[in-house]
């Protein structure tokens, strides 16, 4: 579908699409398809008490029923599939396969907290005290600041959204401004699961706000949105943690990754390359679970870089709406620089350069790119800084210990991975003297997290845990409760205190 048709079906209207301040440039071409209005920041305070009025009423609604919301979210959310997965395809460059998938992960999410809403479970904990029942429940928090990138504009937000909705919360959205059509397209959906839910849903519980970083900052300076999750940089998540920390609110933190595989000498090489590929280039790789370092064993390198220049010289690059294109563009000129300066600096400090080249012939107007495989003599410090691009370091290990420690030697902790058939290994990867980022696969790349595992990483991926296991808990707060049912007043501890 041409961009126009796109929008159409998705039912925006001109005058949504025309006469705003913010351009909106579709990567697959570079051509400006909206020009849409920007949130004032003077409207804040106003969005965020009607965020804290909606908060007074659903906190009330039963959270099943709460959960009956989120239902006909998944349900609205099949309906629009396609459209929608266009539309991510038009504004973020994914290709269509990828497009489709990122709703289907809103879907999921949809499925997940539905069953969670019936699932909020506290604890009964035995007391010292006889005659007393100690208990620990959950309940809702308040108004939930999202604030999502362009890579995965619409996921993120229903990881979120979903969840904070079963628990009790409204919720106020600020997209990238690289990518609000889709946030407008998913508020529509949306609306039409609100208008089928009826009256329990209190206006503003769900808001949107578009705009650059001051409307961001709107929202991470409120004392009164005591939950602000914010997916992007990890330049971006030091400012934004201090001052969430500093006002005593809860940071949800989603910043960068430097993910790595190691591939071991018992490793399944076919399957290894499929997983290398995919994770390496998927989305162009601008995925913070993209894979970005290659650990292999000295024994096993040269065999494995044959076939990976192999696949990499048959990869399709192009528009991403075309049948059999794998690699569509990075989202902008800038993007394409910043991987120039990278391959520069890697080799400066002595890597080898394979791919890598912008392409022009046969593209539209966008940023396109052959992705490239960079051999390093070690792990230099572009190697430990993130590059959002389709950028593979590849360096060898003879030790298990020793590419353990490269693996864990850089300043993020996000997704890590390796390849064996050996158990050992396997389980040492797994261990606590293994990997330490937040998500650990054998035989599986890094890329592509299912929703039922909660989502995030360590170190300067910022802590955060989203969708699923019991990242519910992060949009509630825990309450311990003591009740004494006995006639006496005892003291824990053994405590004596008599008056």
């Amino acid at each position: 579908m041409d961009h126009t048709t796109v929008l159409e079906s998705l039912g925006f209207t001109n005058a949504e699409l025309s006469g705003g301040t913010l351009p909106v440039v579709s990567p697959i071409d570079g051509t400006t398809v909206a020009n849409i209005h920007q949130t004032a920041v003077a409207d804040m305070p106003a969005i965020i008490a009607r965020s804290q009025d909606a908060f007074k009423a659903w906190k009330t609604v039963p959270a099943p029923r709460r959960g009956e919301l989120v239902r006909l979210l998944g349900e609205e959310l099949r309906a629009a599939k396609d459209a929608l997965g266009a539309l991510v395809t038009l504004e973020a460059g994914k290709i269509t396969s990828e497009g489709l998938g990122e709703v289907q992960e809103m879907i999921d999410i949809c499925d997940f907290a539905v069953g969670q809403s019936r699932q909020l479970y506290g604890l009964t904990i035995a007391s010292e005290r006889p005659g007393h029942r100690m208990s620990e429940t959950w309940h809702p928090m308040g108004p939930c600041g999202v604030i999502s990138a362009f890579n995965f504009p619409v996921a993120v937000w229903s990881w979120n959204a979903a969840l904070a909705l079963v628990a009790g919360d409204p919720v106020i959205w600020k997209p990238s401004e690289k990518s609000p059509l889709t946030a407008m397209a998913s508020m529509k959906i949306l609306q039409r699961a609100l208008d089928r839910f009826g009256d329990d849903a209190p206006d503003g519980l769900c808001q949107l706000v578009i705009g650059k970083a001051d409307i961001g900052e709107a929202l991470v300076a409120s004392k009164d949105v005591p939950i602000l999750s914010a997916t992007g940089s990890t330049r971006m998540g030091s400012i934004v943690g201090p001052k969430v920390a500093a006002r005593w609110g809860r940071a949800i933190l989603e910043l960068g990754g430097n993910n790595a595989m190691i591939v071991a000498p018992s490793a399944d090489l076919e399957m290894a390359v499929r997983g290398i590929v995919f994770s390496a280039v998927g989305t162009a790789g601008q995925r913070c679970t993209s894979l970005r370092r290659l650990i292999v064993h000295k024994s096993i390198k040269a065999d494995l870089m044959e076939r990976l220049k192999a696949a990499y010289a048959s990869l399709p690059v192009g528009d991403p709406r075309a049948d059999g294109t794998l690699i569509g563009p990075l989202i902008d000129q800038g993007a394409l620089k910043a991987m120039q300066s990278a391959l520069d600096r890697a080799r400066a400090e002595g890597g080898t350069v394979h791919g890598g080249a912008p392409v022009t012939d046969g593209v539209p107007a966008g940023a396109y790119v052959t992705p490239a495989l960079v051999e390093m003599p070690g792990q230099t410090e572009t190697v430990k800084t993130e590059t959002f691009v389709p950028i593979l370091y590849v360096m060898e290990y003879d030790t298990l210990d020793e590419a353990i420690h490269l693996q864990n030697d850089v300043p993020q902790g996000l997704s890590s991975c390796i390849f064996t058939l050996n158990l050992r290994e396997a389980e040492t990867f797994l261990s606590t003297t293994g990997s330490d980022c937040g998500i650990a696969n054998v035989n599986i790349g890094p890329s592509g997290a299912e929703i039922g595992g909660a989502f995030g990483g360590e170190k300067e991926t910022g802590g955060g845990r989203e969708s699923g296991s019991d990242a519910w808990k992060g949009y509630m707060r825990r309450q311990t409760s003591t009740v004494n049912y006995s006639a006496d007043l005892p003291l824990a501890q053994g405590v004596s205190f008599d008056i």
